[in-house]
């Protein structure tokens, strides 16, 4: 049986989709990022770097999304082109694009805009600049077709749909106005019956939605460096 370590965060969400959409059965298995539980041994063991999602599937034990999105596709040849087909190399790019840079600027612009500690002018900047750059670029390319391999719908765009969600909070409510294709996506993917059992995910466990000072140690373990530098002063 297939376990997905899961959050309801972007990452967590579009492995969910291909699941779905894949006809796979599987077992969710709640890991409550506010209470830490992404730091305890057994989550550790699974994976090491301490984030969400991952996922076992028998003895085969896979974290980082879009690596499960890429493992998934082929163990099911679902939704990802032929291996040296040229869409193929297309997809790899796209699939990498999402996971270096689409993903990590927005996770940061998020981090500096809403939970950073003062002064953070020049993190928010950056941070929102280069989210806003990446994002331009994933509508540039679907503004040349319906999905980022054009007529057909892969991994990629379950990729660009889990963090798409987020955009609002990840540079505000206006950004639509800028980045019409990819609402268009959005609107499109979230209609599909897959994406809405997908989201019902989130509703199956409490997940503790409490930034208290327990859930900014368990999240942000970095700031423990700041408290004891600045006690030794």
């Amino acid at each position: 049986m297939i376990k997905l370590y899961y959050h309801a965060t972007p990452n967590p969400a579009k492995v969910a989709l291909f699941l779905e959409e894949a006809g796979l059965d599987y077992e969710v298995v709640p890991v409550d990022v506010r209470k830490g539980e992404q730091h305890s041994p057994a989550y550790l063991a699974i994976n090491p770097n301490a984030k969400l999602p991952a996922l076992t599937d028998g003895e085969a034990v896979i974290f980082d999304s879009n690596a499960i999105l890429l493992y998934l596709a082929e163990k099911t040849g679902k939704f990802l082109p032929p291996a040296g087909d040229a869409q193929r190399g297309a997809l790899l790019s796209w699939l990498m694009f999402v996971a270096s840079g689409v993903g990590p600027y927005s996770g940061q612009a998020v981090h500096f805009k809403h939970f950073a500690p003062e002064p953070k002018d020049y993190a928010v900047n950056r941070y929102l600049f280069e989210a806003e750059r990446h994002w331009g670029i994933v509508d540039t390319r679907l503004a040349k077709g319906r999905y980022m391999l054009g007529a057909d719908y892969t991994i990629a765009d379950m990729a660009v749909w889990g963090w798409a969600r987020a955009v609002p909070f990840v540079l505000g409510a206006e950004a639509w106005q800028e980045l019409a294709n990819v609402k268009r996506l959005l609107d499109e993917i979230n209609a599909r019956p897959a994406a809405q059992r997908a989201e019902a995910l989130k509703a199956q466990h409490a997940y503790k939605t409490e930034m208290d000072d327990d859930a900014k140690q368990a999240m942000f373990p970095q700031n423990a460096r700041l408290s004891s530098s600045q006690g030794a002063v």
